[in-house]
C-alpha cells in the first residue's frame, strides 16, 4: 500500500486491488478506482465505485440484480467489432439478448504511469489493452482520471475521464450498440454510470429541455439529479463533454449522443456510437475527454450553466 496527499486529498493504492482518493478535511471518499480482475460474464475491466458527494452519500451502483456488470462509472464498449465489451448477455437482431459467453471481452490494466496529488488535483494515469474472448490484442487504452476543483462550501467536486483507444488490429475496430444492431434506442456504450437504486425516476436536464426524452439527442452536457435513501437530501451529476469531442460532429468528428434513463434505473452515457457505427481504422486512436460533476441537491439549469461557465476546460 502506498500513500500521497497534497493541496486537500489523499490517494491511497492497494497495490492489486483499487486506489482512492479522499478528501483531508472531511475524511470523506470521494471515489475508489478499482482495478482487480472480475468475473469473466461481467466483462472484467476496471471501474469507479462507489462514487460520493462531499457529504459522504454514494451516486453510484455496484452490480444491481438486474444488470451485474453496471459498476460504478465505467468505460465499455457494448458492441466492438462482433464482441461485447460490455459484460452479460449479447443483442442480437430478431433474437433479442442471448447468453454467448464466447462473444465476451475484457479491459485489462497494464500499469499505472502515475498515481499522485498535487496542489487540488489527484492524477492516475493508466496503461491498458482490449480484449475480445479469445484474448488477442485489439487495443490499446492510455487512460487519465483527474479529481479536481473541490468545494465543500458549494458542496461539488469534479472528475475528468480522458481516453484515448488505439487499434491495434489488421483491420478496422467497429464500435457500435444495441441500437446499430437493430434495437431502437438502446445506442448505451463508451462511458456509463450506474445510479444508485434510491435515484429512480430522477430528474434528467440538458441545455434546452429535460426529461427522459433527451434519449438519443445531442447536447454539450446532461444533468441527473437524484434523491438518497438513508439520508435526507438530492445530489446532482452533470455529465460534460470537452469541446475537442466535437460531440455535434459540426468538425468532422463521429457525432455523440445521450443516452438516458430513469426508469426502470438511472443511466447516463455520452454513448459514442448511438445512431450509427464508429470506425477506427489500423494504428488509428479515438480521443475523448469528459466531465463529470458530483454535486450535493437538486441542481437547476441556471446552476448547473453558472458551474460549467465557471470551470471552463
Amino acid at each position: 500500500m502506498s500513500t500521497s496527499s497534497g493541496g486537500g486529498l489523499r490517494v491511497v493504492h492497494t497495490h492489486g486491488e483499487r486506489i482512492t482518493i479522499s478528501e483531508v478535511a472531511t475524511g470523506v471518499e470521494l471515489l475508489s478506482y478499482v482495478y482487480r480482475t472480475e468475473a469473466a460474464w461481467e466483462s472484467p475491466k476496471p471501474y469507479l465505485h462507489p462514487l460520493r458527494t462531499l457529504a459522504n452519500n454514494v451516486v453510484t451502483d455496484y452490480r444491481p440484480n438486474d444488470h451485474r456488470w453496471h459498476k460504478g462509472l465505467q468505460m465499455t464498449a457494448s458492441h466492438l467489432s462482433g464482441q461485447n465489451l460490455w459484460g452479460g448477455n449479447t443483442y442480437v437482431h430478431g433474437k433479442g439478448y442471448l447468453e454467448l459467453p464466447e462473444r465476451v471481452g475484457s479491459m485489462a490494466h497494464v500499469t499505472f504511469d502515475e498515481v499522485t496529488s498535487s496542489g487540488g488535483r489527484a492524477v492516475i494515469t493508466e496503461r491498458l489493452t482490449w480484449h475480445p474472448y479469445d484474448g488477442d490484442l485489439w487495443a490499446d487504452e492510455e487512460r487519465r482520471i483527474e479529481v479536481h476543483d473541490v468545494d465543500p462550501e458549494a458542496g461539488s467536486w469534479a472528475l475528468t475521464w480522458t481516453t484515448a483507444v488505439t487499434n491495434r488490429r489488421d483491420e478496422p475496430l467497429r464500435f457500435g450498440s444495441p441500437t446499430t444492431a437493430g434495437r431502437e434506442m438502446a445506442g448505451y456504450t463508451g462511458l456509463f454510470w450506474r445510479g444508485p437504486r434510491a435515484f429512480r425516476d430522477g430528474r434528467v436536464i440538458g441545455p434546452d429541455s429535460e426529461g427522459p426524452e433527451l434519449m438519443g439527442r445531442q447536447a454539450p452536457w446532461l444533468a441527473y439529479s437524484g434523491e438518497h435513501d438513508g439520508s435526507d437530501g438530492h445530489a446532482t451529476l452533470v455529465f460534460a463533454h470537452a469541446p475537442e469531442n466535437d460531440h455535434s460532429g459540426s468538425r468532422g468528428a463521429h457525432p455523440a449522443h445521450w443516452f438516458v434513463r430513469n426508469e426502470p434505473f438511472a443511466a447516463v452515457a455520452p454513448s459514442l456510437a448511438f445512431h450509427d457505427e464508429l470506425e477506427l481504422a489500423p494504428g488509428g486512436t479515438l480521443t475523448r475527454r469528459y466531465r463529470v460533476v458530483v454535486a450535493e441537491g437538486a441542481w437547476e439549469r441556471a446552476e448547473v450553466t453558472k458551474y460549467l461557465e465557471a470551470h471552463p476546460w
